[in-house]
This record gives structure tokens, sequence and C-alpha cells, in this order.
């Protein structure tokens, strides 16, 4: 499985969504990104599929019964050169899946890391969130005692002007 190279403009861009998985690209298998490390973890991951189970079974199958039917006589039994076979597959399938394993816990432990410092990330920006709103919050407050105040100044002046139109209307009728 091959890493995504990384482009000139996604590791700026703040809102790319591998833009934690960048810093990670740089970094090969210790077996390398080569053709055969590929073809290789290709090949061992092929052993734990049905369809080799089921090829492999068949083969023996058909392997046994040519001989003991008597039809061949390239390997009777006990099979010598069945086991060699096996043997001889044993010998390459172990390294080959050692090694399928050693990229894959190499790409799960960059992609742990990436996702860790993405949570951190998400973790920030909702601090700051929080505290953006707790801003917001104490100037809404302010804004409403404010407007408290110059609620009760208006309410005051109007009993003022009142107050005195009426004292005004007084001494002209009167």
């Amino acid at each position: 499985m091959a890493t995504p190279e990384p482009t000139a403009a996604s590791p700026a861009q703040p809102n790319h969504h591998l833009r934690f998985h960048a810093p990670h690209l740089h970094l090969n298998s210790v077996f390398g990104g080569d053709w055969f490390a590929l073809k290789a973890e290709a090949f061992a991951r092929f052993f734990g599929t049905p369809v080799f189970l089921v090829g492999q079974t068949v083969i023996v199958a058909i392997w046994i019964g040519l001989n003991v039917a008597g039809l061949t006589k390239f390997d009777v039994y006990p099979f010598i050169l069945l086991n060699l076979a096996f043997s001889l597959q044993a010998a390459y399938a172990a390294p080959l899946i050692l090694l399928a394993q050693t990229r894959q816990a190499d790409r799960d432990k960059a992609h742990a890391e990436a996702d860790a410092q993405h949570r951190e990330a998400l973790a920030a920006a909702s601090e700051e969130r929080q505290k953006l709103a707790a801003c917001q919050a104490r100037q809404l407050l302010e804004l409403v005692q404010t407007n408290t105040d110059l609620t009760e100044l208006t309410k005051e002046l109007s009993q003022r002007i009142e107050t005195l139109t009426a004292e005004m209307h007084r001494r002209v009728v009167t």
C-alpha cells in the first residue's frame, strides 16, 4: 500500500484532512518502499486469503490423489517432495509475513501519531472557542448592563422633561 505523495499546497492548507499525516510521509519502512518490498508485502498478504487456502488445499488433494491412486509415481507415500515444498513455502512465507507486519506496524504508528496530533489540535481549537465564547459572553453582559444603565437614564430624563414641561405649563397658563 503506497502512501500518497504530499503536494506543495497540502501541508499549508489549514483544513486539509490529511495535514497531520503529511509530516510522516517522508518515513519509509525499514524494508523500504521499492518494488520488491511492495510485491513481497502483497504476496505475504495473499497467504491469508481464502483463494490461497482453497487453492493450496485443491493442489495438495490432487497431488496426494494422483500419487495414492498410482497415476503418477513422482512423490509416493510418505510424500517427501510435498513436505519439501511445504518447508520451502514456510521458509519464504515466515519472513514475508514478518515484513508485511513490520510495514503495517510502521504505518499504524505513523497514523496513531497523526491522530494524536489531530486530537490535540481539536482540543486546542475547542479551548480557543470556549475562551472566545466566554469573552463574547462577558461583552454581552457588559452591553446588557450598559443598555440597562442607558434605559434608566432615559427614564430619569423623560421624567425630568415631564416635570419641567408640567411646571412650564402651569406658569404659562396661570
